[in-house]
């Protein structure tokens, strides 16, 4: 048989190939050429055929059948056969192969050697893909290694020690004796990778931590050699000794530092001294700089050394290089908290990073302009903000207008500011603001009552021939019908006020119901608005009453609701219409924390027992909730049974029906009927018992313990339990949903189903946004009704929208307290 080409010869016929088709054919023919090779039993030719087999591995192909050759070599006696049988091995050999475990008593023996070369073959392999079976087997001969007087052994041997721990931790002791002496070892590759090791067993035990913490200053002073330490050509790189030596040491420290003062005392001087002598010209003083920062900011340091720290993040602010300036970004926004005042020194370095052409810096350094905000910059930092908000990508604006909302609501100097600013976002992005945008802005107008002449007349310019920004249409269409009488009094003593008829008016709101941008949302609040100027304004009434009527056939469901109500009422009930379209009274800020809720009048707060509220949105679609009853199988599934909401917030009179009773629609059209595939289901009189007009928690029992319902991808939902007195069948769960992710999920939906023995309504959500980072909830009730006091089980929905994709999830609930249900 003729010698099989060289290694050397393979590469380059397959670079020869011109396509995929053509390579895999060299490769095909050449692994049949190796396998045959490999059944004669040619040890002549084996580490040639495995060299070539590691090659093609490395290009994607299969080489599984080279396992066995590759202990072959490993138990040759010739160094380049066991050189490439160690190679072969690492690459091809893990742990979940049981052949692996042929080759222990290969390494054993290796590692008694003769040669050290030998002997470092077999430390690298036991370090690479060492299983749990061989560490245990092997450990002995690397804790002997570890002690050896030889250099080139005893890095080699550190760094398969740290291997030996992870796979298994309770060996670490067997190595404890051996790293007494490594630090004073000269050479900086047994330093390094004892700091490595040293590291590890700090990482992964307490008790090694306590114990090692008396090495500190015996690090501090190897860390102020190679500080002090002149040029020396080996380890020399662009000026500064060793640098990754530093790191490392610089790790080490940290984590010996954390949470005790002495050894925090003793390391503040040599940090100092690195964080003043390192060159900052290269990339490599940077690393070494950044790693003394995380060092400062997590041990226990004076506060000159962290504002020192600080300040080296802030000249890494402007440096050129994206990736310092992104590091410096990140690092900044994990101290603002605890070191506001000296992250306040650069504010003006981190506002100029909002005009960077990386988004990835533009992203970091909004969210740490927003972390910056407080009372006495609120003004400059708004005037930046809303800069940025006006020229950044679509991306960022949804974030942005946010934090401006959360940031005026909270330092706000005065209310017309807070208006002026909220009014300055909706005009600038008010397509990308959150759905509460608009209840917010509205309760804020509604209880700064000086300003609403102001208010109203700022809205109405505002939206003159601009409709594009629909949450700002709708606050525009809500304030004009509350206080329309203010705009064409000409009373406004904030500003030049403007003159404007009540025709005028109406024009415009006539002009927003029949736009092609206006939502369907949007046209109820200009109807509504327009029903409210009836009572408002004194000529224009008949014209409103035309207005009103021709929208009594819309195709628009809720348009032609709203206007066959609002209709009968200048018929049949015009001496209510008044009453009914009254302007809206101060509202009260609701803001719920736990199982209180803190109402807030006049920038006082006060713990109130929690009620229920009007839900913000509509029922959940009866053909949507009834898709969970096959979801636990078999035909005994009772379906869910929404609740419809008592009133809308966002409409004044938007479901008069259910006030005035009985009203003769004869000649109005009737809505579209129900599709025949949705079932008519009735609501059992349990359900409906004061749901709406009393408090859900009137004569309930408390003290049964929640549980969590699911947790997963950072969504969480917890389930709380109260019993009622009036009917010991029902149980009352309230879910509270949280968000632990860096983002909103949006569109949140919960659906659940329960067995046919059970009967359950689900109230609507709070929201449909689970605010980031654990800063809210949604909450939302189930009553359960189980007559028969059998175990609860349930099976649940989860829909949402989160990070740009749609997310659904099924999962079953059995872990119910039993006090819930017995």
């Amino acid at each position: 048989m003729p010698a099989p080409i060289r290694l050397r010869e393979l590469i380059r016929t397959i670079r020869t190939a011109r396509t995929q088709a053509e390579e895999r054919e060299m490769i095909q023919k050449e692994c049949a050429a190796i396998r045959s090779s490999f059944r004669e039993e040619d040890n002549t030719y084996r580490c040639r055929n495995v060299a070539k087999l590691l090659y093609m591995h490395m290009l994607g192909y299969p080489a599984h059948f080279g396992q066995l050759e590759c202990l072959k070599l490993i138990a040759s006696q010739k160094f380049t056969d066991k050189r490439i049988g160690y190679l072969g091995a690492m690459l091809l050999l893990d742990e979940r192969q049981d052949v692996h475990l042929l080759m222990t008593n290969c390494i054993k023996n290796d590692l008694n050697h003769s040669t050290q070369y030998v002997q470092g073959l077999a430390l690298c392999t036991l370090g690479c893909m060492g299983s749990s079976e061989m560490c245990r087997d092997l450990a002995g001969e690397v804790e002997k290694l570890l002690k050896t007087s030889n250099s080139y052994l005893r890095k080699k041997a550190a760094l398969c020690a740290v291997h030996v721990i992870r796979k298994v931790p309770e060996l670490m002791e067997m190595f404890l004796p051996a790293t007494k002496n490594l630090l004073n070892e000269k050479n900086h590759g047994v330093l390094h990778t004892s700091v490595v090791l040293l590291t590890e067993m700090c990482e992964r035990s307490p008790d090694m931590l306590a114990h090692f913490r008396k090495l500190v200053p015996q690090l501090v002073r190897i860390l102020k050699n190679l500080i002090m330490s002149g040029y020396s050509p080996e380890h020399d790189v662009s000026g500064i000794s060793d640098p990754f030596l530093q790191v490392r040491i610089l790790r080490l420290l940290r984590i010996l530092g954390r949470n005790d003062d002495d050894s925090s005392e003793a390391m503040n001087d040599i940090l100092a001294q690195v964080a003043t002598n390192t060159e900052t010209s290269k990339n490599v003083g940077n690393a070494i700089l950044y790693e003394t920062v995380l060092t400062i900011m997590d041990i226990k340091s004076e506060s000159g050394l962290r504002v020192l720290a600080i300040n080296i993040l802030g000249r890494f602010l402007l440096n050129n290089d994206k990736n310092i300036r992104y590091v410096a970004l990140t690092s900044l926004l994990k101290t603002v908290q605890t070191d506001h005042n000296a992250v306040q020194r650069h504010r003006s370095t981190i506002v100029d990073c909002l005009k960077d052409l990386d988004v990835s810096i533009k992203r970091r350094a909004m969210e740490l302009s927003f972390a910056l905000v407080n009372g006495n910059n609120i003004r400059g930092m708004m005037k930046e903000l809303l800069y940025f908000l006006d020229s950044c990508e679509p991306e960022f604006k949804a974030d942005c207008a946010s934090g401006i909302f959360l940031a005026a609501e909270k330092y706000a100097p005065s209310k017309r500011w807070h208006i002026d600013t909220i009014m300055r976002v909706l005009t600038t992005a008010g397509s990308y603001v959150r759905d509460d945008a608009v209840p917010n802005l509205i309760q804020l107008i509604t209880n700064s009552v000086e300003m609403h002449a102001y208010t109203v007349q700022r809205l109405y310019k505002a939206i003159l021939g601009d409709y594009s920004q629909q949450p700002l249409v709708q606050v525009a269409a809500w304030c004009i019908g509350e206080y329309g009488d203010l705009l064409v009094s000409g009373q406004c003593e904030e500003e030049e006020p403007i003159q404007v008829t009540e025709d005028e008016v109406l024009d415009i709101l006539e002009s927003v119901l029949i736009s092609n941008m206006s939502t369907s949302v949007t046209r109820g609040y200009a109807l509504t608005a327009i029903m409210k100027l009836s009572t408002r304004f004194t000529c224009t009434v008949n014209r409103i009453k035309k207005v009103v009527s021709i929208y009594g056939s819309s195709i628009d469901v809720e348009l032609q609701q709203r206007a066959v109500e609002y209709n009968a009422l200048f018929k049949k009930y015009d001496h209510m219409r008044s009453a009914l379209l009254e302007r809206m009274p101060v509202m009260e800020k609701v803001t719920t924390n736990g199982p209180t809720e803190i109402v807030q009048t006049n920038g006082e707060t006060e713990p109130a027992p929690l009620e229920t509220k009007p839900p913000p949105s509509g029922p959940q679609p009866t053909s949507q909730a009834n898709d969970l009853l096959d979801l636990l199988g078999g035909n005994d599934i009772t379906p869910v049974i929404p609740t419809v909401p008592t009133s809308k917030p966002a409409s004044a009179g938007g479901e008069l029906l259910d006030l005035l009773g009985d009203i003769n629609l004869t000649g109005a059209p009737a809505a579209a009927p129900a599709p025949a595939s949705v079932p008519q289901i009735s609501q059992p009189p349990f359900l409906l018992d004061g749901l709406s007009s009393q408090p859900l928690f009137n004569d309930i029992t408390t003290g049964i313990p929640s549980i969590t319902a699911y947790s997963k991808n950072g969504l969480k939902i917890e389930f709380t339990f109260e019993r009622s007195n009036t009917n010991p069948s029902v149980t009352v769960i309230t879910i509270q949903a949280s968000n632990s992710t860096e983002l909103d999920m949006t569109d949140f939906v919960f659906q659940a189903a329960v067995p046919k023995t059970f009967q359950l309504q689900l109230l609507s959500p709070s929201s449909s946004i689970v605010p980031a980072f654990n800063t809210g909830t949604i909450t939302q009730v189930i009553k359960v009704l189980n007559p028969q006091k059998q175990q609860l089980r349930m099976r649940i929905k989860l829909t949402y929208n989160h990070k740009g994709s749609a997310m659904q999830d099924l999962a079953e609930v059995n872990n119910f307290p039993p006090q819930s249900w017995q």
